[in-house]
């Protein structure tokens, strides 16, 4: 099988992916919990719960990046172990 996307994309998109998971993850957990810093105060808290589960998509999204990317990297070095010359 032969990588689809140059190895520094692959790897570049992975190490992003990874990132942003964290990043989504804890604004999830925020707008879980509807933080006031988030949904606008103790007096008038929006649907905060939505939000974290469109969020959640985001996540899985993203774990489909890593998924993709990793196995595009993974293939980038297969294939330079076999002495194969990068372009």
């Amino acid at each position: 099988m032969k990588p689809v996307v140059g190895a520094m994309q692959a790897w570049s998109c992975f190490v992003i992916s990874i990132f942003a998971i964290v990043v989504l993850s804890v604004l999830s957990i925020l707008f879980n919990k509807n933080h006031p810093e988030l949904v606008g105060g103790d007096e008038d808290p929006e649907n905060g719960p939505e939000v974290a589960k469109t969020l959640f998509v985001a996540i899985m999204i993203y774990i489909g990046f890593i998924v993709f990317c990793g196995i595009q990297g993974l293939l980038h070095l297969r294939e330079s172990r076999r002495g194969a010359i990068a372009l």
